[in-house]
């Protein structure tokens, strides 16, 4: 990868999510359903384009699908969910090569909607066609908040009962995908409509790592019997200066891990993931050098709660409720399915390796902990405002009676 953003690399390949596209006949009869304006399209940056171009790149999706953490438990969820699948309309945000896709006509969709921004999408609609999936797999290319078709003279016109889409990035919300859901869903979803996956978490723990420290700072004291003590700073803001992506071990891990985020696919608006701040007090388990913090997050395929939202569609279409007060307004909370009965993906350092792997976060010096030790402070994510997908991390916190500030981007 290179760092910067201006590419994928070998070396770590961070994702540069799509976002997908659509066609536009059937938003104002969904957003009228859900009594509300049709949302509008944001503007397509260089930055956007970037993004888009760095997606057709088959080795991206190549890692993405060799995930089989990642696309089994897509599928699974999709089985899981196949009452609300079967005869039904899907749109799948971002799909890629296609395969959740398929995955969601071989379930027995009448009809996916599979929509990418990037030129991926042509290689999509071959394999679609491959797969004898072309009566039932409608591929289209753009973005979902502009909607147009360069496969078919095919647009949307026609609300939908699925949404279902891998927007997930490096700490949850990396590259912003998610933002694209939120337009899908309140421009077609019906009330009452599946968004696979529903619920998201994002938690954050303090980390021990002397292995990583060692390699990355310690070879300078001794190099090939030279000494280039001389380099260690400039070392330190190389290795440590930006966030790393990298796999770490339950070991690795000091505490019980905090909970930064949760998040609701069915109410959340864009502006809840403008920025997000938690605060967090731990407790270290071990006597050790913290290293910095580690972020990871879990998703949940749950399904719709039905009779809630159908409570409230009868009262949008009996103009009992205003327009603030639709199905997907974030003022109302929805019962969740019990979590054991709910698939869920984890990127947690105790679970299955996944090519999210864990976002590290390392100080330039480690800071010595007594097991006990308080570990106290708070963390804000934000959406840097000239690149929306890459992300601002500020870390403050106080140990031992000493005040810290750790400030970095990922990009």
């Amino acid at each position: 990868m290179v760092l910067g953003g201006a590419g994928i690399g070998a070396q770590q390949r961070r994702r540069r999510r799509l976002r997908g596209s659509g066609g536009d006949g059937g938003a104002a009869a969904a957003a009228a359903a859900a009594g509300r304006d049709p949302p509008s399209a944001p503007p397509l940056t260089a930055y956007d384009v970037s993004y888009f171009n760095a997606y057709a790149n088959l080795e991206v999706h190549e890692e993405m699908l060799k995930d089989r953490v990642r696309t089994e438990s897509y599928r699974s969820a999709i089985m899981q969910h196949q009452k609300f699948i079967t005869d039904k309309v899907v749109i799948d945000v971002g799909c890629g090569t296609g395969v959740l896709s398929i995955f969601c006509a071989r379930a027995g969709a009448r009809r996916v909607y599979a929509v990418d921004a990037s030129l991926i999408a042509n290689q999509a609609k071959q394999v679609v066609e491959d797969n004898n999936l072309s009566d039932k797999v409608i591929v289209l290319h753009g973005r979902i908040e502009v909607c147009y078709s360069c496969f078919l003279d095919v647009e949307i016109e026609e609300t939908v009962d699925v949404i279902i889409s891998e927007w997930m990035g490096y700490m949850l919300v990396y590259e912003s995908m998610l933002e694209s859901v939120i337009f899908a869903r309140d421009k077609w979803l019906k009330p009452g409509g599946l968004i696979l996956p529903s619920h998201a978490s994002l938690y954050m723990a303090p980390v021990t790592n002397s292995e990583r420290y060692h390699q990355s700072i310690d070879f300078w004291h001794n190099v090939y019997g030279i000494k280039m003590s001389a380099l260690i700073p400039f070392a330190k803001l190389t290795a440590f200066e930006e966030p790393s992506v990298e796999t770490i071990k339950g070991e690795n891990v000091l505490t019980w891990p905090s909970l930064v985020t949760e998040v609701d696919c069915y109410t959340v608006r864009v502006q809840e993931l403008k920025t997000i701040t938690a605060k967090y007090e731990f407790s270290s388990m071990l006597q050790a050098p913290l290293h910095g913090f580690a972020f990871w997050f879990d998703v949940e395929f749950n399904g719709p709660e039905l009779p809630v939202l159908n409570y409230y569609y009868n009262q949008l279409t009996s103009g009992s409720l205003s327009q603030d007060q639709h199905p997907h307004s974030s003022g109302h909370l929805r019962k969740r399915p019990k979590s054991e009965e709910a698939v869920i993906l984890s990127t947690a350092p105790e679970d299955a390796p996944t090519h999210w792997q864990q976002t590290l976060v390392y100080m330039f010096d480690p800071i010595q902990l007594e097991e006990g030790q308080i570990v106290e402070g708070s963390v804000t994510i934000s959406q840097r405002e000239e690149h929306s997908r890459f992300l601002n991390i500020r870390l403050e916190f106080n140990s031992g009676g000493r005040s810290f500030e750790k400030v970095s981007v990922l990009r």
